[in-house]
């Protein structure tokens, strides 16, 4: 079985089908014992019926003891021989869906951590978890096709062949058998993989708002918001459950179909078996063996349809974590090396120019066009972004990672203590304020923390910077998140810190008192804060209004507040006690 430190290959992202095949590939001794282990274990299932009629014919009806004896004996002997196969067959087809279980897992998780921040604008939460959760099962499963299936392909083609033997007419209703069963199940399996598709869908629809939920759920109580959300998770609940109805329907047939039909061949062969040993022309024992080959039939039909049903569940898990896979992270083609000094940035789509080694501070009507600017200046969208003398993506991304940081509000946080949430000894890739930096000293922690007014946070926690942490911080409040998330971008001391609504949820006291100490900790230091706080903006050195996401006005708070009417009604919240 796959290692967690092993690497997991390259999967086959062209179709579903090739990448179930690729699962195949990566395993193909244990696929193959699968295979023969399935095989042989159905094999002596049909060659069971064929000594007890032996056993009937040579020694019982004759009263030859020796011979029942022998007969006997060997279909002991036979069975417990396949008993021990039937483990074997489990056991490695139990590894077989393992494997291809963590396998995709980690193709999965790998290919996350590559598309970095980019992850979000391309795919949902829901349809992440979804896929990890769900569809890897689904995908594992279907590759039960390597044992049982080869094996139910085999046994059905020698049970046929051994009912030549008896009766032709048998063998050939047999042989019919398995083209009616595609001609009856054939359309079910289609019309299942369109259900299940949009099953699947709905699915992660409802998996990402109840992160949504879990993560707001304290200011939707606030905002008032709580019954309509509720309303709209009812109603894809409904939703959900009506298209899982379906799915179900269609499972049942399916699944009805693979034990009846069988059953019913069955009785038309016994039927027919029963009019010839009647008739002189087969002896007793080979009535026997008919039932038995019949009976036994039973499991490959079973298998095959079982199979059938797995493989096209599978197909439609197998395309999402296909699509998934083709998802394309930012391109790195810079080659070029940063500005050796302290330079500005540029971005041309929205005017928006930050002189180096001065707070500037962003204020839009619609603050996703400041973040918007953000993103660009930190090359986490494409752009024509200049720094310095040359465009940012003409720029080695390593180095302009090393240098610039973008911290936004609503960044992870993961599990860990509090100083490993803080300053983590190692960064994750694809997260905006992780940092390429070593583990931060006492001393530039205890400052991060002063700057972000957090010192109080691990002051009341019972073990301080050693306390357990849940993901999220979800035991802190909204406030004391947002300065925890300070505190990390702080602590790495960047050359350029782009923070987003970086004192949002902080009351009016507690963002005065960040506002002056961030202002002094990056004293020399370029930094970019998207705000329409009065309290941050009366500290910043440049401001950039924008509207539309283009710069309308620029200058200092105070010359803002005096020329242009739109800022004044933007930021009149706090005007007056700033101004006082």
């Amino acid at each position: 079985m796959i290692d967690a430190y092993e690497d997991p290959g390259t999967p086959d992202d062209r179709s579903g089908a090739r990448y179930l095949w690729w699962l195949v590939t990566r395993q193909p001794g244990r696929c193959a014992a699968g295979a023969m282990f399935g095989s042989v274990w159905m094999v002596l299932l049909a060659a069971t019926p064929y000594l007890m009629s032996r056993a009937i014919d040579d020694g019982l009806e004759p009263r030859d003891m020796r011979a029942l004896a022998l007969w006997s004996g060997a279909l002991f002997a036979v069975g417990a021989f396949n008993a021990w196969l039937s483990i074997m067959r489990h056991r490695t087809m139990t590894r077989v869906r393992m494997d291809a279980n963590f396998r995709t897992v980690k193709v999965v998780v790998g290919h996350a951590v590559r598309l970095g921040a980019s992850l979000r604008r391309q795919a949902g939460a829901g349809e992440v978890v979804t896929i990890g959760v769900s569809d890897v099962q689904t995908v594992g499963q279907s590759l039960t096709v390597v044992g049982p299936g080869v094996g139910a392909v085999v046994g059905y083609l020698v049970i046929a062949l051994l009912l030549v033997s008896v009766s032709g007419l048998v063998a050939l209703v047999v042989l019919l058998g398995l083209p009616v069963i595609a001609l009856l199940v054939g359309p079910l399996l289609g019309r299942l993989q369109g259900s299940e598709k949009e099953y699947r869908e709905r699915q992660g629809v409802l998996t990402a708002r109840i992160g949504d939920l879990a993560g707001g759920l304290r200011v939707l109580g606030g905002l008032g918001g709580k019954q309509p959300v509720a309303d709209a998770f009812r109603h894809d609940s409904v939703r959900l459950r009506e298209q899982g109805y379906r799915v179900g329907a269609v499972t049942s047939w399916v699944q009805a179909l693979g034990v009846g039909l069988p059953t019913l061949f069955l009785a038309v062969v016994t039927w027919l078996a029963a009019r010839f040993a009647a008739q002189g022309d087969i002896t007793v024992g080979q009535l026997v063996s008919v039932y038995g080959y019949v009976a036994v039939l039973v499991w490959p039909v079973a298998f095959l349809v079982e199979c059938g049903y797995q493989i096209s569940r599978g197909l439609v898990c197998a395309r999402r974590v296909v699509r998934f896979l083709r998802l394309e992270p930012l391109a790195h083609t810079g080659t070029r090396d940063a500005p050796c000094e302290p330079s500005a940035l540029y971005d041309p789509e929205s005017g928006v120019h930050v002189l180096p080694g001065r707070l500037t501070a962003l204020v839009a009507e619609h603050p996703a066009d400041a973040t918007t600017v953000v993103d660009r200046l930190g090359r986490y969208a494409p752009s024509n972004a200049t720094w310095g003398d040359r465009r940012l993506d003409d720029i080695a991304l390593d180095q302009i990672r090393a240098r610039i940081l973008v911290a936004d509000h609503e960044s992870d946080l993961f599990a860990g203590t509090l100083q490993d949430m803080i300053a983590p000894s190692s960064g994750g890739a694809g997260n905006r304020v992780t940092s390429p930096h070593a583990p931060a000293p006492t001393g530039a922690l205890r400052k991060a923390l002063h700057t972000a007014a957090a010192e109080d946070i691990v002051q009341a926690l019972p073990n301080g910077l050693d306390t357990s942490m849940s993901a999220q911080a979800r035991n802190l409040s909204g406030g004391q998140r947002q300065r925890i998330r300070l505190a990390r971008a702080l602590v790495t001391d960047p050359e350029i810190l782009l923070t987003i609504e970086p004192t949002s949820a902080l009351d009016a006291h507690t963002e005065a008192i960040v506002a002056g100490r961030l202002r002094a900790a990056r004293q020399g230091r370029t930094t970019v804060v998207t705000t329409a706080s009065p309290l941050l903006l009366d500290r910043a050195d440049t401001l950039h209004y924008l509207v539309d996401g283009k710069v309308a006005a620029s200058g200092t708070h105070r010359e803002l507040l005096d020329t242009t009417p739109g800022y004044r009604a933007l930021v009149a919240r706090d005007t007056e006690e700033v101004l006082g």
